[in-house]
């Protein structure tokens, strides 16, 4: 069975193809799965890139979609030829997050190994179904990035139809959260330094776009959109850099979901202004199964189909991971099988 692992101490160079033994026939309560595709996410990349360090030899990455080939003992939710999609924490299955859940020790692809790789075997639980219809790549992008815009705005924001939205950037979380805003009827807002990328945001449905290189105080910008009001909702991808103008552009009582640290880890925060706005500023990973199950009723419902940049083979991994360092992607990048 062919897999895609990273030596320690980590970096792209670091990738390898490796020939594993075949994980046999699943146990009581587990599943086989051919997995067929996964998406690149920025946890992913921490992890290749070793930023996140992991085990020597860690097979890598988060998201997987594939055929069931065989159930085990009890399993009844599945049947061999379902087509499913892994879950970012398996062991959380629904309610609140909880300890177990607040770090990466049982995520595929980091704590444990991952879905690049030809089969697997995993309890049943740390699968939904996918959405009917969907190709592998397609469902490959709902496990994180297409998740965890479905709990900011949905599950978290409890986002109502009228309200505002501001997005920064147009990355896999962020043309989900436009995709799933105006399915609900939001107004939005998006970011990006390029002006081809915020046209192809108002060509899926953004309200109004900008470009923050040649705006650099976007937050002005946002209140004079809203009116001087400030937008409701924010998915907040950028950490430091961009917070203090996230806390600026947030109306009174908002929301700020804050699902990324694409500029950082660390750094100053304007408290005086977020207490002033009493906004509720969240950091949140992902969700949990149930979440997972009821973002796929939704896609299904709406008939929202996920935007796919570019693909790549499984040997091509680490020139995925290039692609998505360079910025140049709109939407998810997918890797196939």
């Amino acid at each position: 069975m062919k897999a895609i692992v990273v030596r320690a101490p980590g970096g792209l160079e670091q990738l390898e193809v490796r020939h594993l033994a075949d994980p046999g026939q699943p146990g009581p309560g587990q599943i086989r799965v051919a997995v067929h595709a996964t998406s690149l996410n920025f946890h992913d990349l921490l992890v290749a890139n070793g930023a996140i360090p992991t085990e020597d030899g860690r097979i890598l990455m988060s998201d997987a979609a594939g055929i069931v080939e065989a159930v085990g003992a009890g399993v009844t939710e599945f049947k061999p030829g379902d087509h499913v999609v892994s879950c970012f924490f398996p062991q959380w299955a629904d309610g609140l997050p909880w300890d177990a859940v607040g770090n990466f020790r049982k995520t595929p692809g980091d704590g444990i190994d991952g879905y690049a790789t030809e089969y697997v075997v995993q309890a049943a639980s740390a699968f939904t179904l996918a959405p009917q219809g969907w190709t592998h790549a397609e469902a490959s992008t709902i496990t994180t990035a297409g998740l965890t815009a479905w709990r900011a705005l949905v599950v978290d924001g409890q986002l109502k139809a009228g309200a505002s939205v501001l997005l920064l950037g147009t990355g896999g979380v962020s043309i989900a959260a436009l995709q799933i805003a105006k399915a609900m009827g939001a107004r939005v807002i998006i970011t990006s330094s390029s002006n081809e990328k915020l046209e192809r945001a108002l060509a899926l449905g953004a309200d109004a776009v900008i470009n923050y290189r040649q705006t650099p105080d976007w937050a002005k910008r946002v209140l004079e959109l809203t009116g001087g009001r400030g937008v409701d909702h924010i998915v907040e991808v950028g950490g430091p850099g961009t917070l203090g103008q996230s806390i600026k552009a947030v109306r009174v009582g908002g929301h700020i979901a804050l699902i990324g640290v694409l500029t950082g880890r660390e750094g100053a925060l304007p408290t005086a202004t977020l207490m002033a706005k009493q906004a509720k500023l969240q950091g949140l990973i992902v969700g949990s199964r149930r979440d997972q199950q009821e973002y796929i009723a939704a896609l299904q419902q709406a008939g929202i189909r996920p935007v796919i940049d570019r693909s790549f083979p499984l040997e091509s991994l680490a020139d995925a991971f290039g692609y998505q360092e360079s910025g140049a992607h709109f939407g998810k990048v997918v890797v196939e099988w």
